[in-house]
């Protein structure tokens, strides 16, 4: 079954519109919102592991709606958004993982935080120099596995 067909047209419906309610679009930043076309097309397309526990949230949200959450008007759509994300349950925490993580990756919204849009490799990125010493309590425990013989 296509990553598209784990939700039901309802269900992508209300994803959508809870991803704007989560990040709505900047017009001070020049961002789109996470309910943007884009970002819900590679959302769809990557839900993979994380479908079921993002069906569970939707099946909760619909609940807290009493139907259709994207039918709300907005002032029911945030207090209803705000009941989801107060109950804290997994499934809600892995829909909200996967909002940002989709937003985030958008390049237009990466170049908006004044970074290259291009993957990590081969050029890499420049990490500074920390205090190396910070991992002296974790260099002095005690092994936690044993030695191979």
């Amino acid at each position: 079954m296509a990553e598209e067909q784990t939700l039901t047209a309802s269900q992508r419906d209300d994803l959508r519109v809870l991803c704007g309610v989560i990040i709505p679009a900047s017009d001070e930043y020049r961002v789109p919102g996470a309910d943007d076309e884009k970002i819900q097309t590679d959302m769809l397309k990557t839900l993979g592991r994380d479908a079921r526990e993002v069906r569970e949230a939707l099946t909760l949200l619909a609940k807290l709606s009493e139907g259709s959450f994207a039918a709300l008007d907005p002032a029911q759509r945030l207090r209803t958004a705000l009941r989801l994300r107060a109950m804290g349950t997994p499934a809600v925490a892995t829909l909200t993982r996967v909002v940002l993580q989709c937003y985030y990756r958008d390049d237009r919204v990466v170049r908006s935080l004044g970074l290259e849009a291009r993957a990590p490799f081969p050029k890499g990125h420049v990490l500074e120099h920390g205090d190396w010493s910070l991992l002296d309590p974790v260099r002095e425990r005690a092994l936690g596995w044993r030695k191979a013989t």
